[in-house]
């Protein structure tokens, strides 16, 4: 049989007609579509604004299909300001949400909202980026203040929002400081004095609120752009880490690996569309001739990505190992005290501890689904007691699923 290999090409040379060109085309919608035209074509430094809620800071290759997008307009020589919502966030976005989200501190959103500037560096460049937290305009309003905003808006406008109003026939509590969100996103443009906003399609009814308080504050309306929303490793999902069929941007190059090839076929040239700058027809070759091999070369963009290409070799290697049953070499490793041994340590509390579950009922699952296995063999007891005698050679591999391995060493106190 004749194996046809291809080098996928990436799309880098462009004229500044044909990059504006591209960047309307990733717009699912565009508010207002030839005044964003007239923006970019104008030679004007535009201010692009683009929100973060920091209750979960860990970006996933859902993120980068807007952030992708503003390193184009950063690349036009437009500023992009990376508003982190610490103060919003002590509400929680409710959109898409089937019940009122529960409260983070302030302290736990600015605390959040510092980890992303090391993140999104491997996309946008830092020199250029202008990251604001929200608490800087928001916490400073008064009670007229908020009573000016509030006045902006109708309660059946803001029940037009399938969320609110899908709670509302439901008799779902709604919660009066969960109608300020949009009004306080909003708000944010009007802060910033924004021209561009960019978001995903679930932040539509937001965006647009940023643009008529714009209007009543007497600034020229931004202009939108909503971009898609990447579906998840499970294939129906969008693509979320409480969810965990995500791809996180951070994840070692081996997991990024692993977890590439997971991606339902017929969803993998979305994600080359959506998240790599590889031309699609080479794509759409490369899958319709060997899909496992575009699985791998899709694996090997990202980690070329996000950590280099020195990194792929021993990730493509990982996965080799433990795709044929193996264990690989030099997994991570997890210091266990020895005097937790001495009664026993619940393995659901291990689990915990070491990481590889986020909690003690996803490890009781794991264990009553067959899916976690103790130097080699299946674990079917909920309520097994790790033990010294449990250990050979001073370690225990556990090993979650097909894939995720860790190594515990007990550590003489």
């Amino acid at each position: 049989m004749i194996r046809v290999f291809y080098i996928l090409e990436r799309v880098d040379y462009m004229s500044k007609e044909e990059k504006i060109e591209l960047i309307l085309r990733r717009g699912v919608q565009i508010f207002n579509e030839e005044s964003l035209k007239e923006k970019l074509k104008s030679g004007k430094k535009l201010i692009v604004k683009f929100g973060a809620d920091p209750s979960r800071p860990d970006l996933h290759l859902g993120h980068t299909v807007s952030l992708r997008l503003l390193k184009d307009l950063q690349d036009l020589g437009h500023e992009i300001v990376f508003v982190i919502g610490d103060f919003t966030a002590m509400i929680g976005d409710p959109s898409g949400k089937s019940k009122t989200r529960p409260a983070l501190t302030f302290e736990q959103t600015r605390k959040s909202g510092e980890t992303y500037f090391n993140q999104i560096k491997k996309i946008l460049d830092p020199d250029k980026t202008k990251i604001v937290y929200n608490s800087e305009w928001l916490g400073k309003m008064n009670f007229e203040d908020v009573l000016k905003l509030t006045s902006k808006y109708t309660v059946a406008r803001i029940l037009e929002r399938d969320d609110f109003n899908n709670r509302f026939i439901n008799n779902i509590p709604i919660g009066i400081h969960e109608f300020l969100y949009p009004l306080m996103q909003g708000y944010d443009s009007v802060a910033l004095n924004a021209d561009i906003e960019i978001g995903g399609t679930d932040q539509t009814f937001n965006l647009l609120v940023g643009r008529e308080l714009q209007r009543d504050y007497g600034q020229e309306p931004q202009d939108v752009m909503v971009l898609p929303l990447l579906v998840g490793l499970d294939g129906k999902e969008k693509m979320s880490k409480s969810l965990d069929n995500y791809i996180g941007i951070d994840e070692t190059p081996e997991i990024m690996y692993e977890k590439a090839m997971r991606i339902p076929d017929d969803i993998l040239y979305e994600y080359f569309k959506l998240t790599t700058d590889i031309d699609l027809k080479k794509v759409q070759e490369l899958i319709n001739d060997d899909i496992i091999n575009a699985h791998k070369e899709y694996a090997k963009e990202i980690i070329r990505m996000y950590h280099g290409e020195q990194f792929i070799k021993k990730a493509e290697e990982r996965y080799s190992t433990v795709a044929s049953g193996g264990i690989p070499q030099n997994i991570e490793k997890f210091e266990l005290s020895k005097d937790l041994l001495v009664d026993g340590i619940l393995l659901t509390e291990l689990l915990t501890m070491s990481s590889m579950v986020l909690s003690k009922s996803e490890g009781r699952r794991m264990i009553e689904q067959n899916g976690i296995s103790l130097n080699g063999q299946k674990e079917h007891d909920v309520n097994k007691k790790i033990l010294i005698s449990d250990f050979k050679d001073n370690s225990l591999i556990i090993q979650k699923g097909k894939k995720q391995f860790i190594m515990i060493v007990i550590k003489e106190d």
